[in-house]
Formats: structure tokens, sequence, C-alpha cells
């Protein structure tokens, strides 16, 4: 089996990429995925994420490592394994993160990823609902919808928000992410836009593209130090496929690495430990992983209908009637509405704490149940965490998971931070806008007021924003993965596209980047194949 290029991960990014590459019709592609067809039906239905939450069946439900500053917690860690990846699974929210992220990259080597440089990309990938402007786009393949409700309880949280001087922030994907304001999330007339139906759904007809799910990869195949193809298992059988232009790896932070280390490429100590030959030294491969830390503040809430109640006995009933019927209701709503952009100290330049509104209360991540009585949760979350992780094979076989260490809160300042925003989260609550409304904080609950106190239960009950990025990150520096146009430094034929190659984490969710990386990267791809 020849191809030009071939991609190892249907997902945010690998989508992106089978659609752009194959639009020549000239260029043989090929997509591999692990996981599945997305038929699961609660896929589709926005408020169903919290069906696939914990469902192996289209979710790797990896685990991380003891946490050894969250008092040695293992962090249940989902990740799409269907086509689209985790935008099959995720909550939908949109959040192109900052300017100043974008600037940074750029500042750091990586040039070409400014946000001037970016913007076109994410306007490119989105029709908005706001419609065509400078900022945003009108004929992409991507919908991008508002989808908050009007209810009660989320027009106290914006009031309650300007109260204690968070102005409100109309576009909260302008120049200036600061402020409160609505979310926009990935969903067209009440259903999920994963990247495989915006993206893989009208362009399966062609016949220069090959789409393979449930095609589980061993490793990149070398010829020296040029990658010519995978190997791969299907259907019960291995199975090998070239590649004349590249291999591109877009299967995710966790899974990226894990293919480079599987195929020869990462710290020849550890390669020689797993009895992996090694093609090349690169000792990056799998380190600097970040992400975004939360810690759940919950209250009982009185006066205002929330997901609790409306999605039990008969008002469930009437929901998924108005769902069927008209695309209306809870069932149309992603994981929540509204967000505040913060910062914790005045001297900083841009906000450095997400505080996510979710109007629901739930035991645990993966625990489906909500609770019985009206709820809110406050998302307490620091973007910018000093820790770092690493994600690496810990098993030559291809089928044995990575092994994850995040390091959350493991700086001073992220603990600080933390605490600050949890703090936060209790001013708004304590407002007048929210005095109707407020009956009593269920976690962490009146007696936790002291500064340690409140670090303990983030420590305890905190957990991953499941915002994974930057293991194969993207620069010009020694433990750099990539260079600026996405290949994998000193080898050919080789590169990573997806969120491993953020050199830093952007400030909020990371499935809109990931998918601006895919656009950016096939059109680097096109002109370099064009030129040559």
């Amino acid at each position: 089996m020849a191809y030009d290029y071939i991609i190892v991960g249907a997902g945010s990014a690998g989508c992106v990429l089978a659609n752009r590459l194959s639009a020549d019709p000239k260029n043989r592609v090929l997509l591999l995925e692990a996981g599945p067809e997305d038929k699961n039906v609660w896929i589709h239905v926005p408020l169903g994420y919290g069906r696939n939450i914990d469902n192996p069946a289209v979710n790797w439900c990896f685990e991380s490592q003891p946490e050894e500053y969250c008092h040695g917690q293992r962090y249940f860690l989902p990740r799409g394994k269907v086509l689209g990846g985790t935008s099959s699974i995720n909550g939908m929210v949109y959040v192109r993160g900052q300017v100043e992220d974008f600037d940074g990259w750029a500042q750091a080597g990586c040039r070409g990823w400014s946000y001037d440089d970016v913007l076109p990309y994410f306007i490119k990938c989105e029709t908005n609902s706001r419609g065509a402007s400078d900022l945003h786009g009108g004929d992409g393949p991507l919908q991008i919808s508002d989808v908050g409700e009007e209810t009660v309880i989320n027009r106290a949280m914006l009031a309650a928000g300007q109260e204690i001087g968070i102005h409100f922030n109309p576009d909260i994907n302008g120049r200036v992410q600061e402020g409160i304001g609505w979310h926009q999330a990935s969903i067209g007339k009440g259903r999920r836009c994963s990247t495989a139906t915006a993206y893989l759904k009208p362009v399966r007809h062609r016949k220069n593209l090959d789409v393979q799910p449930e095609a589980l990869v061993r490793r990149v195949l070398f010829d020296g130090k040029r990658a010519v193809g995978v190997e791969y298992d299907r259907s019960g059988s291995r199975h090998e496929a070239r590649a004349g232009g590249a291999v591109i790896l877009s299967g995710g932070a966790f899974a990226s690495p894990q293919i480079l280390e599987l195929s020869g490429i990462g710290d020849p100590a550890r390669l020689q430990t797993l009895g992996i030959p090694v093609v090349h030294d690169l000792p990056g491969v799998g380190e600097n992983l970040q992400d975004h830390f939360a810690a759940h503040l919950r209250w009982r809430v009185k006066n205002a209908r929330t997901f609790n109640d409306r999605t039990r006995g008969l008002r469930a009933m009437a929901e998924g009637l108005n769902y069927i019927l008209r695309r209306k209701g809870v069932l149309t709503q992603p994981t929540f509405a509204i967000a505040a952009y913060i910062r914790t100290r005045p001297e900083l330049a841009s906000p450095d704490v997400q505080l996510q509104f979710f109007t629901a209360t739930y035991k645990a991540l993966g625990d489906r149940s909500l609770d019985p009585e009206p709820g809110v949760t406050i998302g307490a979350c620091p973007l910018r965490l000093e820790g770092r992780g690493q994600v690496h094979a810990q098993s030559p076989d291809h089928r044995a998971p990575p092994a994850i260490w995040h390091n959350l809160l493991a700086t001073e300042g992220d603990r600080r931070t933390a605490v600050s925003a949890m703090r936060t989260s209790r001013a708004l609550m304590a407002t007048e806008a929210m005095k109707p409304h407020f009956e009593f904080e269920t976690t962490p609950g009146p007696d936790a007021q002291a500064d340690d106190e409140l670090l303990d239960y983030a420590r305890r009950f905190g957990r991953s924003c499941l915002h994974p990025a930057s293991t194969c990150k993207m620069g010009v520096d020694a433990m750099a993965v990539v260079d600026p146009s996405l290949k994998v430094h000193g080898v050919e034929g080789l590169r990573v596209a997806d969120a491993s190659v953020m050199p830093n984490v952007v400030c909020g969710n990371t499935n809109a980047a990931t998918i601006m990386i895919g656009e950016k990267a096939a059109d680097m791809i096109l002109a370099e194949q064009n030129s040559s």
C-alpha cells in the first residue's frame, strides 16, 4: 500500500489534515485511527458527553501515575478513541487562547506562529453563528455557535462577575480574552460538530482518501533516518503502508510521543531500557507535559433550575422531546456556557485563571449521576502552571498505555494561584446578584477557610482539566521535538501536528488551537509540495 501522506490519528488535527491534503486529487492520503467509526448516538447529542466520558468503546480511559504533590492521586484522563478523536467526546467549549500565547510562541523562536500568523487559520476553520468578520469565519467546515441559555442562574452569574469588578466581555475569542462572558461551542443546529463531522464526513467519498478505523499503529518505519511508512494492526493482522511524502503523527499529547519512542526516537537510555533500537537521539520526546488544573467548588442553589433537576423525571422526558422535536433545551448544551478570565495579580499582563461555571453538580469525573438537588459548580483553573510533567512509553508493546505524570501543584506559585482562584470563586457566590439563589456551599464547605485548608482540598479533590499539550514541543532549543514547520528534528519525512507541538499550552480549552494547528500544518505541507 503506497501513499503520499500517512496521517496517524483521526482526531482534532488529523481529520483536518485528511481533508485538506486530499483536496488535491494527486495526493494519495491514508488516515489511520485506532478507534471505531463515530456511530455512537451519544457522541452527537451535545449533553451526551457524560455518556462517553468513561466509555472504553470510544475512549482510551488513561490514568496518570500517582501525583506526588496531590496526595498520590491517580487522575482519570479520558481521550477520544474514535473518528474525531477527543473532539467527539469533549465538552465542545471553543476557546482560541490569548494573543499573548501565540506571540509568545513566535518570540521563543517559532516564527510564523504569532497571533497575526495563526488568526487566518482560526477564521478559515469556522462558520460562526455571529457571522463573518475580521475575527471570525463565515464559510468554514466547523460550526461554531452561541449556545448559552439565558436562564435565571446564568444571568445571575454574569451579574455577579461584574459586581466584583470583572467586566463583561462580548467575545472571549476576540483580541482580548479578559472578562466574563458567554463561551461559544463546536455545536451546530443542536448537534456536536466534531472534526469527523466537519472535515471528514463531507470528503469520505474521495477516491484518493483511504480512511481506516480500528487501526492501531505499532511504529513508524525508517530507511536510515528517513520515515518511509508505518506498521499497524487491523482486523487481527499486521499491515504496512508506505509514504512517499511524509508520515504525520496526530495522536495527541499522549500518543504522539509514545509512537515516537516506539519508533526509536527519544532519549537513548530510555529506549535501550525498553529494548527499542535507537533511530535518533531526541531527548525532548515526552517531556514538557503541560495541562490546566481545576479545583471544583460546589453550591446548592434555590429559585433556579439547573442540569440536576432538568435531567430527572418528567422534566427529563420534556427535555428529551424538546431536543427531538426542536433541537432545543438542556441536551444542546456544552459543559459550561459561561466563564471568567481573570488576573490573580494586578502586575500580570493577561489572565492567568479561568473560572468555569457549570450549572450542575456531580460527584466526580466519570460518575454520570448528577446530584438530585439543583446546584452550581465553579471550576477554579490556573492557566499557566509552572510545573512540567512527562509522557513516556512504559513498554515496547504498542498496546500498553503510556506512563503519564503531570506534576500538578508542584510549585509554590501554582499552589498560590489555585488558592487565589478558589477565593475569587467564593467571592462570586457571595454577591448580591447570587443572593436569591445561594443556599449553601457543599464543597469544600464553610469549615475550609485558611489557605492551607483550601490547598489541601485542591490537592485531594482537584484534577487535570484534560488539556494535555506540549510533549513534542515546537522550537529551536535542545529540548524541542519539531521545528516551526512541524518536522521532527534530525529525521526526514516525519512531522507531528496536534496539541503536543504547542511550545506552551494555550490559556483555555485546547481543541480550537489544535484544529488551527491542523489547518496551518496542511497549508505548510501543501505549500512545500507545490514549490518542489
